[in-house]
């Protein structure tokens, strides 16, 4: 497995252990790499979640996840990756959603493959590479 960068969509399913395949996946990449990554924008979503519904129990949870993985920050390469990304999909129609294009930058800038179960919404982004753990 190439080293990865987990979206939103996808740390959410692992931190719920519902959905078999991601589970499998998950514990394959981690006997490979034995650390997850992901954007710190990704770290905020979840936050901001969690916080929003009151899951005190399941931030406890998560803020550990965290400190056993790899939060890129959003620094200037990425947000000046973001940005050029902002514009080409303003430019060719395609969704331009802040969250998600700092989260393919992120992905760009580390040269890592992004697991997401959202790949309609990074196909266009040229030299993105895609995989879904929901899939067999």
């Amino acid at each position: 497995m190439d080293e990865a960068l987990l979206d939103t969509d996808i740390l959410s399913e692992v931190l719920k252990r519902k959905d078999r395949q991601v589970l499998m996946k998950a514990r394959q990449y981690l006997a490979e790499h034995q650390r997850f990554a992901f954007s710190a924008m990704t770290a905020y979503e979840i936050i901001r979640g969690l916080r929003a519904r009151e899951a005190k129990r399941q931030l406890a949870g998560f803020l550990k996840t965290v400190d056993t993985s790899d939060v890129f920050p959003v620094g200037m390469a990425v947000l000046t990756r973001a940005a050029e990304l902002w514009s080409d999909a303003c430019a060719s129609g395609h969704a331009h959603g802040d969250a998600d294009l700092i989260i393919a930058a992120t992905a760009l800038e580390h040269r890592r493959v992004l697991i997401t179960g959202n790949t309609p919404h990074f196909a266009w982004v040229p030299g993105l590479r895609l995989e879904d753990w929901r899939r067999p």
